[in-house]
């Protein structure tokens, strides 16, 4: 008896898709899987049979071959245990073939015959509804995910024997109905209207939210830095539909979604403690694994006290950050996750913290200061598009009680400035002005003439890196479009340059 059944499996971001074929015959009793199948897989055997004792059903005692195709793919995890359990409930003809025709099952099996959840569910039923399947059973716990993407019936199982009851029609599973996100809630989020003063270190991080731009911010402890950098998604602009599939996707095959909210719909917020392993920070494990960058993706990605993290860290962020990917090589192959973020970072300009400090001493030798410094290496300094030096906060401020402008506020003016670029980039795949690609670089950022003297002007000057140029006028596109211009003028040029001068500031004789 030959049957065949529809499952997903996952390489990655990667779904593909796998046939699970069963030919069962008289003869020796046996059970084998193959078709490049690791040891998770088949494991499944034994749960399979203790499913179906628990379920009271009969296993056969009969040889029985089960291939997962393609055979030159290999296949990982759990998530095949139902589908081979029902491709052998075809073979037995406990199920009719009709039954299983335009579907797919996916989830692991627990010995007492439940269903478990399995990660990576959502882009698995991305890919089904691209091959044009009708139905997707997955463990209950998995339905609400799968039920983001519309036009494909997902069913919720709970046991093996509620799914056989349901496909011989004794009785049904009722369909999960489509997830409708939430409308984005910020109450709750830590809000800019508490940061008294610092309005110099707040318009920069209003420019740099309105263009994704990376940003590193020195200063002395207690100035303010990791208040200010908590407070930035609260003015982060919506994200699109596009987007938050995105981002869920990296969520669900680490295995972090939200069971009360499936879909990412607020842009993520990640800090790592300066501790984390490059593993950590880009992804890694046998299995490899999202790390921190990936699920930062369409979001923001901050590193506080930046000096501590070990420098091997740090270099290996470089390529992820102009990339906006990275790749993770393996003996079993190659995986690459998205990151596309925004990277914030917050140090101090020395060990102490008070070099170039107007009030208190510093008490680090030039040499500390230079060694502290020359952690971060001028190529990784480069890759950050705004440079904010954050000054201690004034008595006047910090005592005022005036109220400061809150977060709804500011989120509104870059929201609008945010539109204006996608209008822009419209059919490019560019999202925002720091994601401008050098062949339309000086198409989207067309300069005055007097702009251009004084930008040609500062390269000279400060010895600019043809990076820093591309940053420095993407930033004064960024302020054009806040200011409802066209053309990028003169002003534009210096408020993107100023942004750029803390590297000659402290790093000049590091």
């Amino acid at each position: 008896m030959f049957c065949k059944v529809q499952s997903l499996g996952l390489m990655g971001m990667n779904a593909f898709s796998v046939d699970v074929e069963i030919e069962m015959s008289k003869g020796i009793e046996r059970f084998d899987i193959v078709g490049l199948a690791d040891v998770a897989v088949k494991e499944s055997r034994e749960r399979i049979k203790a499913a179906f004792r628990s379920t009271n059903l009969k296993f056969p005692a009969a040889n029985i071959v089960v291939n997962l195709a393609p055979a030159d793919v290999k296949k990982g995890g759990s998530s095949h245990d139902v589908a081979i359990a029902v491709a052998v409930l075809c073979a037995m003809s406990r199920i009719p073939d009709e039954a299983v025709e335009d579907s797919v099952f996916i989830g692991e099996l627990s010995l007492g015959g439940d269903l478990r959840p399995v990660n990576g569910v959502l882009p698995m039923v991305i890919l089904a509804k691209k091959q044009g399947v009708k139905r997707v059973y997955v463990p209950k716990e998995n339905a609400y995910e799968a039920s983001v993407i519309d036009g494909v019936e997902v069913y919720g199982v709970e046991t093996l024997a509620r799914l056989l009851d349901h496909l011989i029609g004794y009785s049904f599973i009722d369909k999960m109905p489509p997830y409708v996100p939430k409308v984005n809630d910020y109450a709750e989020t830590l809000d800019f209207c508490d940061v008294k003063g610092q309005q110099s270190a707040k318009k920069a991080l209003e420019v740099a939210a309105c263009g994704g731009h990376n940003v590193i911010m020195i200063g002395a402890p207690g100035s303010g830095k990791s208040m200010l950098a908590k407070r930035l998604p609260s003015i982060l602009p919506t994200m699109t539909f596009e987007e938050a599939i995105e981002t869920t996707n990296v969520y669900s095959i680490a295995g972090q979604i939200d069971k009360n909210s499936p879909l990412v719909t607020t842009r993520p917020f990640r800090s790592p403690h300066h501790t984390v392993s490059a593993a950590g920070l880009t992804g890694g494990g046998s299995i490899p694994r999202p790390g921190e960058i990936s699920l930062a993706h369409n979001g923001l990605l901050f590193l506080d006290e930046l000096a501590e993290f070990a420098r091997p860290t740090l270099e290996i962020l470089r390529q992820p950050i102009e990339d906006k990917k990275v790749t993770i090589s393996r003996a079993s192959g190659t995986i690459t996750y998205p990151c596309d973020i925004m990277l914030v970072a917050a140090m101090n300009p020395c060990p102490c913290g008070y070099y170039g400090h107007p009030t208190k001493k510093c008490i680090c030798s030039q040499k500390q200061v230079a060694q502290y410094l020359s952690k971060i290496s001028g190529p990784l300094l480069d890759r950050f598009d705004l440079h904010i030096e954050v000054a201690p906060v004034e008595y006047d401020s910090i005592s005022s009680v005036k109220k400061e402008e809150s977060s709804a506020m500011v989120r509104e003016r870059v929201q609008r400035a945010r539109e204006i670029q996608q209008e822009r980039f419209k059919g490019t795949g560019i999202s925002c002005n720091a994601r401008i690609t050098s062949d339309i670089l000086h198409e989207v950022c067309p300069v005055t003439d007097e702009a251009n003297r004084q930008l040609k002007e500062v390269f000279e000057r400060l010895g600019l890196s043809a990076r820093a140029y591309d940053k420095i006028l993407k930033v004064a596109r960024t302020v054009a479009d806040m200011d409802g211009a066209s053309v990028i003028d003169r002003k534009h040029i210096a408020q993107a340059v100023r942004y750029r001068t803390l590297d000659r500031k402290y790093w000049a004789n590091g």
